[in-house]
């Protein structure tokens, strides 16, 4: 069973997050906290595996709650939820160690299948705040002349995974999409990485993005 502590300031959210996940045998909700400064106790007492985290709480918000999980010899893997995708909050999120960001209406497959992805060890950006995350690191300056260069060495199999990348799919769901295994899908995502010169799936959606393959 995949160990869940939800982290948030509305009790109807918590509420609404017992049922979701409740309908799932494979996931379980071992504590819950309404603020930051409960949370950090919380998540010392219940060992939990993922943290349901939201951003903006009274006192202790969620960035700081991700700030003190870095600390930890063992820290769970954090998916941040939120009402919003429009600000700097996103980046700073991911800055922190969240492995997933999701906004709170998203439909509860894609929540459950968040918390699985990210249990597995995929990063997950819902489609939304994946736009918001390469308008917001990019912005609107000049693009780098060895993107061109770099995209061009990507063999047509590894753009198509690079644009589903981009465009906010888990690697299971690029390799539904793409009818590939999922250690073929990985194997192609870490040679994506090494020819972009790049580490993570925000970067390298960045870099799909400012070559135009999402137009």
């Amino acid at each position: 069973m995949i160990r869940i502590v939800v982290v948030d300031d509305d009790p109807l959210v918590r509420t609404g997050l017992r049922l979701i996940l409740g309908a799932d045998a494979e996931l379980g909700i071992v504590g819950e906290a309404d603020d930051g400064d409960n949370a950090l106790r919380v998540i010392r007492e219940a060992g939990p595996d993922i943290v349901l985290l939201d951003i903006r709480m009274p006192r202790v918000d969620g960035l700081v709650v991700l700030e003190h999980l870095a600390r930890l010899a063992s820290p769970p893997r954090a998916i941040v939820l939120t009402t919003f995708n429009t600000d700097d909050h996103v980046l700073r999120a991911l800055r922190l160690g969240a492995h997933g960001f999701l906004l709170k209406d998203a439909d509860p497959p894609e929540m459950i299948n968040a918390i699985k992805a990210v249990h597995r060890g995929d990063p997950v950006l819902s489609p939304a705040v994946t736009a918001t995350v390469i308008a917001a690191a990019t912005g609107h300056g000049d693009v780098d002349p060895r993107i061109p260069a770099a995209v061009a060495d990507l063999s047509p199999r590894e753009r198509e995974v690079a644009v589903a990348l981009a465009r906010g799919l888990t690697n299971l769901e690029i390799g539904k999409q793409l009818y590939l295994s999922l250690a073929t899908v990985k194997a192609t995502v870490a040679r994506i990485f090494a020819k972009l010169g790049v580490d993570n799936r925000v970067s390298a959606a960045m870099i799909v993005r400012d070559a135009g393959l999402l137009d």
